[in-house]
């Protein structure tokens, strides 16, 4: 196997960086254990006889190679001079850490598996769930730390220099209080999916929907300090509360296997008058302000290209903890733009199946069936209205995605559903991008919207390379 060499030599330059760091120490290190686990592995894989192998070890191995390309780039930028001026534009690096982490846990479970190490052997202790989550919060409290006083000190150092300093030193200033007040705040993840008392829900006045459906009335509140949105049912189906108590315990228990920055967060339901004859229910979710991501591009904001790489990474980001959760994994089944949506900052989450269950015992039977454009369907699908849909599938819909995030425009405007067949399904087409997109950008846009499903990436790979991208991107 060509990967392994490869691997290997990377793995040790990891090594070598980590030893340069002048940031996020702890996690770079705890980046560089659990690369050398894998490492252990990987030469043990490599002593076996040609052909023991399985094509899933194989595809890990190769996957493995990627994400380790991917940490070594971004490990790299904490190594150079100008280290603190990459934090200060690029300050969600603890999404890169818990990324790579993810990924490195992924292949050594598949490698694990292939050489049988068994649960008590300390390698497996490296990726141990529990100690993992344990391990990876201490050290993004120690980094948090020592990177706000680093941040801070040179702040100071900044407010001595001379007075033709100034306008530089107040843009500097507003992003450093940006980092350290982010840092103090509580964490939207702290707070557990569950019943919540209407006493805990303040609304926004005037009390105006700021979207209204024919099953709902969306309005903008606070929930423990969090802005919120919080879905009220216009004419709930004939139900009791107890039985939505019941779906919504059910679900609760799925929903925290998918929480993530990049999925919309859901803080939970809502009774009103519930011991009365016509309750009424509430679903309270995060509130993205700036709508959902068709808007965005709808809008006449402006998205430079490293922005919309940035929105790609997250969408992507959402996408591969859908798909790759390590206690269930699950397809999402109707991906669009209408379904992503933008919270401050430009950050992308993924949403439009959180609490589904939840939401369908409210509505009404034979509510909500819109038939699914076929703007979005892979050619697959095109082809045989009984094919299966899977994860593949879904990466083709996610690419048509990412063209409208390159292009800002709507996918096949003004074609009919014969045109679409005819065009995709007949003649290979996909819709061109603009002649000024990034090449590495416009490659993996072009491979999710492959006519063939095995040329599509994984979510994971997706992901990795999409990483390398932005660097790059930023770099620039």
């Amino acid at each position: 196997m060509d990967v392994i060499d490869p691997i290997l030599f990377i793995a040790s330059e990891i090594y070598t960086l980590v030893e340069k760091v002048k940031a996020n120490k702890n996690r770079c290190l705890r980046v560089s254990q659990r690369v050398r686990a894998l490492d252990d592995l990987v030469r043990s894989i490599k002593q076996r006889a040609l052909g023991q192998t399985s094509a899933d070890v194989e595809r890990a191995l190769k996957e493995l190679c990627i994400t380790l390309k991917s940490a070594q780039v971004f490990i790299a930028k904490f190594t150079l001079a100008n280290w603190l001026e990459r934090v200060l534009k690029s300050s969600n690096h603890g999404d890169k850490f818990s990324s790579i982490n993810e990924r490195l846990n992924d292949a050594f479970q598949v490698l694990s598996g292939s050489m049988q190490v068994q649960q008590g052997n300390m390698l497996y202790q490296v990726f141990e769930l529990h100690s993992r989550e344990r391990e990876d919060e201490v050290d993004r409290k120690d980094d948090d730390t020592e990177l706000k006083n680093l941040l801070l000190e040179h702040l100071k150092n900044h407010e001595e220099k001379a007075q033709a300093m100034l306008t530089e030193f107040e843009a500097l200033k507003i992003n450093v209080g940006k980092i350290v007040e982010n840092m103090n705040k509580p964490s939207i993840s702290d707070e557990v999916i569950r019943m919540i008392k209407p006493v805990e829900l303040k609304y926004e006045y005037p009390k105006v929907a700021f979207m209204t459906t024919s099953t709902s009335e969306v309005y903008r509140g606070q929930y423990h300090g969090f802005q919120v949105a919080i879905k009220r049912y216009i004419d709930p189906m004939n139900t009791t509360a107890r039985e939505v108590r019941s779906v919504f315990d059910k679900e609760v228990h799925t929903m925290k296997h998918f929480e993530s920055p990049n999925i919309l967060r859901m803080f939970g339901i809502c009774i009103h008058d519930e011991d009365g004859s016509s309750p009424q229910f509430l679903i309270i979710m995060e509130y993205c302000e700036k709508g959902s991501l068709r808007q965005v591009l709808d809008s006449s904001c402006t998205l430079s290209w490293t922005r919309k790489a940035c929105m790609c990474l997250d969408a992507a980001k959402g996408l591969y903890r859908l798909h790759n959760t390590e206690k269930k994994s699950k397809v999402h089944g109707c991906i669009s733009s209408s379904k992503f949506l933008v919270a401050k900052g430009y950050t992308v989450k993924l949403g439009g199946f959180e609490l589904a269950k939840t939401e369908t015992s409210l509505k009404k039977a034979g509510e909500n069936k819109g038939i699914r454009s076929l703007c979005y369907a892979p050619p697959q699908m095109l082809n045989c209205i009984n094919h299966v849909y899977n994860k593949e599938c879904e990466m083709y819909s996610f690419g048509i995605v990412l063209w409208e995030i390159a292009t800002r425009k709507k996918p096949f405007e003004g074609w009919s559903n014969h045109d679409i067949y005819q065009k995709v399904c007949k003649e290979k087409f996909q819709e061109p991008l603009p002649d000024d997109c990034p090449k590495p950008l416009a490659h993996l846009i072009n491979s999710c919207r492959a006519y063939e499903s095995f040329q599509r990436p994984s979510a994971g790979v997706l992901m990795d390379k999409l990483g390398s991208v932005v660097a790059q991107l930023e770099g620039e």
